[in-house]
């Protein structure tokens, strides 16, 4: 299912805003930097595509931060750049995000866990979130949904290292995996996807 994303003035106007706020959360602990995942370099391979799976909900808000009230997950903050295969950021690149609460269920009636933004200018994102927690017959994971203004959507999931579930999970795919670290009392991962465009 393609789903065509065209900003108009009042999208781009909130992309600046969206991802300055997604920018300005507090630093990791001791300022700690996670380097890139994939690093990237002149033809690049796209990022793999995986399936949305039957839990993908359209019309997300706009937020970075999809936290909820009194949520005993463990706090995840989720950040990195869109890129071309030719390592070029892709300012204004869609970024829908959603994944399982802390018990390992997803909300289909409303939007807990669920959200979207607009990459900024050098093609940043970031989300404030918490940990899923695990489900029968799969990993721990995160599922995303990024696409550059007019262009195609690429779908894929985000994996966690060091899963005891990874090896027993046919979807899992090394090449998704976050590097993850961790940031006061929760973590912080970092993921660049790189769309299939030049």
């Amino acid at each position: 299912m393609s789903r065509s994303y065209q900003p108009d003035r009042r999208h781009l106007l909130l992309a600046g805003a969206v991802g300055a706020a997604g920018i300005s959360f507090p630093a990791m602990a001791a300022g700690q930097e996670l380097s890139p995942t994939p690093e990237c370099r002149d033809e690049h391979d796209a990022t793999p595509r995986q399936s949305e799976g039957p839990f993908f909900k359209p019309k997300s808000p706009q937020r970075a931060d999809l936290r909820e009230p009194a949520t005993k997950g463990r706090m995840f903050e989720l950040s990195g750049v869109v890129l071309t295969r030719n390592c070029r950021p892709v300012p204004g690149a869609l970024v829908d995000l959603w994944h399982a609460d802390e018990s390992g269920d997803y909300d289909n009636r409303g939007f807990r866990y669920r959200g979207h933004q607009l990459a900024d200018a050098q093609g940043r994102y970031r989300f404030r979130t918490i940990e899923p927690a695990v489900y029968p017959g799969r990993t721990r994971h995160y599922h995303v949904k990024v696409q550059a203004p007019n262009r195609p959507i690429l779908t894929t999931q985000l994996y966690f290292p060091d899963e005891a579930g990874n090896a027993r999970d046919g979807m899992f795919r090394r090449e998704l995996l976050m590097r993850v670290a961790s940031a006061g009392e929760g973590l912080a991962g970092r993921f660049d996807f790189v769309l299939d465009m030049r």
